[in-house]
C-alpha cells in the first residue's frame, strides 16, 4: 500500500523511542495498565505517534478495564485503517494509521453502543494533544 509518509527504518528507528518502534514498526503490545494513557482523561485528542495524524477523541474514550486506551470510535476514519491479523493462533483485527502504517493495537466487537466497537490501542502508539477539543 503506499502511504502519505513513508520512511527507511533508520529513520523510524532514529524518530522513535525503542518502545515506540517495537510497536508501530513490529507489531509490538506494551503490557496491560503499563502504558502512559490508559487512565488518562483529559480533554483532548490523541495522534499517531509516528506522522502526527489525528485518531482518536477524547469524548469517544471509555474505561474498559483491559489496561489500554479504549475508544468506541476514531475522530478521523480517514487516518484509521484495519487489516486482518492471525497472529498468536488468534483472529483479530488489527489498527493501523492509514497515512504512515504504524501498528495502533487491535479493534474488537464488544464496546459500547451506538457503535459497539472497542479499538484498543497501546499507549506507545499514540501521544496526547491537550490543545485540540476533539471532536
Amino acid at each position: 500500500m503506499n502511504r502519505k509518509i513513508e520512511k527507511s527504518d533508520a529513520d523510524w528507528r532514529a524518530q522513535l523511542t525503542p518502545t515506540q518502534y517495537q510497536v508501530t514498526r513490529e507489531k509490538g503490545t506494551e503490557r496491560a495498565f503499563t502504558g502512559e494513557y490508559w487512565d488518562h482523561w483529559e480533554k483532548g485528542e490523541y495522534r499517531c505517534v509516528a506522522c502526527g495524524a489525528e485518531l482518536f477523541a477524547s469524548e469517544d474514550k471509555f474505561d474498559a478495564g483491559c489496561g489500554w486506551p479504549s475508544f468506541s470510535a476514531t475522530a478521523a476514519p480517514e487516518n484509521v485503517e484495519t487489516t486482518e491479523d492471525n497472529s498468536h493462533f488468534m483472529h483479530r483485527t488489527e489498527v493501523l494509521c492509514h497515512q504512515c502504517g504504524a501498528h495502533l493495537g487491535h479493534v474488537f466487537e464488544d464496546g459500547p453502543q451506538p457503535t459497539g466497537l472497542r479499538y484498543c490501542i497501546n499507549s506507545a502508539s499514540i501521544r496526547f494533544d491537550p490543545q485540540s477539543s476533539g471532536k
